[in-house]
């Protein structure tokens, strides 16, 4: 049991860190300093180095805000409401939170994604999965399957969009935009 935290602790504290400094500028013995985690450990459970680390950080990430998304689409039948109920949900969060938590796969996409196949074939697969939660509830909702794909694309990646605008301004009124045209969008 003992691993496991020291596993994820460091999991936590490199994705953290990835999100406020980037890949690059996050070194191994930060990580290790601020997770208070052995340096064997490290060594230990990511013996191909930060990369590994990387990649562990953007799947266990994915995971989490996979998750979230349909927790938040489940809570309404119709696709507009659960996806704009969703978004605004979002917005709040991001509002209450004052632009103080992201998420590292924006980061680590942008600074690897033309340096490490391995880290950009993570990053894709992370953002596959929000899109296929998205596709799922369209077709759920009675799309037809290439039309549904098409829109979680659209739709995560105006997400994504609002997100860094959101990040950049320190406001969630570019996520409330993405919401009120989800009508526009969904018709």
């Amino acid at each position: 049991m003992e691993k496991e935290n020291s596993k994820d602790k460091i999991i936590s504290t490199a994705s953290r860190l990835f999100q406020l400094q980037g890949y690059h500028a996050t070194g191994l013995n930060q990580i290790l300093k601020e997770s208070e985690a052995p340096k064997g450990s490290l060594y230990y459970y990511f013996p191909n180095g930060k990369e590994q680390l990387a990649i562990e950080s953007v799947q266990l990430t994915a995971r989490f805000v996979s998750e979230r998304i349909e927790e938040g689409l489940n809570r309404h039948s119709d696709p507009v409401v659960a996806i704009q109920g969703f978004i605004d949900d979002m917005a709040k969060q991001f509002q209450e939170k004052r632009c103080s938590e992201g998420v590292p796969i924006a980061a680590v996409a942008l600074e690897t994604s033309l340096t490490s196949e391995e880290l950009r074939k993570a990053c894709q697969v992370a953002y596959e999965k929000f899109q296929d939660v998205f596709t799922r509830k369209l077709i759920q909702s009675g799309y037809e399957e290439n039309r549904a794909k098409e829109l979680g694309i659209v739709i995560n990646s105006m997400l994504e969009g609002a997100f860094l605008i959101s990040f950049t301004t320190g406001t969630s009124k570019p996520l409330q935009l993405v919401s009120k045209q989800i009508p526009v969008l969904l018709q």
